[in-house]
């Protein structure tokens, strides 16, 4: 069967959420691992603190994951039959990954920087690696609110 020009879209917004938000997420955590790496070395006793805050920049590309897996479903790619998009389909499915992937890229690298920062106040002073991954989180929370926009856009096609 030839795909049509709005399954084609659905397949590339899907392509598009994954890829965008795991560059950002690979990055942050790319970014905050080469600071874990040099306060571990000043300081090996909170290695295992600094892998929390490592850890942080990766959700966005879970929810970029997430919403291609729906985009997917919705469309039947996951059911093993690509159900008839229209292009004006497609284009609305582009346009519901948009928030996720713009928000999901951008908040990872800007969370990495905030876990960066609380991984050098971790080293520190060990004490605050609490304060240092509630610092990150909050960053976290506008990639959320990216997720959740994302999430009823493409359901509501």
């Amino acid at each position: 069967m030839e795909l049509q020009l709005g399954q084609i879209l659905a397949l590339i917004a899907a392509s598009l959420a994954v890829i965008v938000t795991g560059i950002g997420s690979s990055r942050g955590v790319g970014m905050a691992g080469e600071t874990a790496a040099g306060v571990a070395t000043e300081n090996p006793e909170v290695a295992g603190k600094l892998l929390v805050l490592q850890l942080l920049p990766a959700t966005q590309g879970i929810y970029g994951f997430l919403i291609a897996v729906i985009v997917l479903i919705n469309t039947g790619v996951l059911g093993g039959q690509m159900v008839s998009v229209t292009i004006d389909q497609g284009i609305k499915y582009i346009v519901g990954c948009l928030p996720v992937m713009i928000v999901g890229w951008y908040s990872a690298i800007k969370q990495a920087r905030v876990s960066q920062a609380g991984m050098l106040m971790t080293g520190k002073h060990p004490d605050m690696s609490g304060r240092g991954v509630t610092m990150a989180v909050m960053v976290e929370t506008y990639a959320v609110f990216g997720l959740l926009i994302s999430f009823l856009i493409v359901n509501s096609i």
